[in-house]
Parts: C-alpha cells; structure tokens; sequence
C-alpha cells in the first residue's frame, strides 16, 4: 500500500491513541469513500487500521465520527501540505469540511 499518511505498516488509531505499533490483522482504509475512494487510492490517503479500529461499532473509523474526523483533517492537512489547499478542492471538490478537532 503507498500512503502519504504512513511510513510504517501500523495500526494508525493505535499508534496515534495509545503509542502502540499494532501489526498484526491490519486493513487498509481510504480516507475518503464513496465516489472518492480511487481519488483516496491515487494520492494514497490511505492508513493501515487493526480490525478494532476498521470495523468495530465503537472505536472503528466507519462508525466513530470523532476518529473518522480526526483521520480525515490528517489526510486534508498532509495532501494540503504536499499539493495546495487549492489541489485538495479542485481534486475532491468540497467533500469535507471538518473541525480541527484532534482525538
């Protein structure tokens, strides 16, 4: 998987929540989904998340929006970075407009 937003192959909600390098059962995630996913896999706003932190109904990214928020301003601010805040609109257009909020 080449990401913008990883250099090692960890769980990133477990590294970021607790410092642990989780490895073992991860799941690659794309940022944003739905009609962005290939724009997701193109710029590789891309994580690798344990299955507790991709799936669970708790502490996954698709059902805790706090996480997917946190994860989602990281890609913003990481393409931002590397492209241009105008790159970021004129590639996903105005998909996402989140708080600063971190977790």
């Amino acid at each position: 998987m080449k990401s913008i937003l990883q250099d090692e192959k960890v769980c990133w909600m477990c590294k970021r929540l607790y410092n642990l390098r989780t490895v073992r059962g991860l799941e690659e995630h794309h940022v944003f989904q739905g009609r962005h996913r290939q724009l997701s896999e193109q710029y590789g706003l891309k994580v690798w998340l344990c299955a507790r932190h991709h799936r669970n109904l708790r502490d996954g990214v698709h059902f805790n929006m706090r996480y997917a928020a946190a994860l989602k301003n990281k890609a913003k601010r990481v393409f931002c970075d590397k492209y241009g805040e105008d790159a970021f609109f004129q590639v996903f257009g105005k998909i996402y407009e989140g708080s600063e909020e971190e977790c």
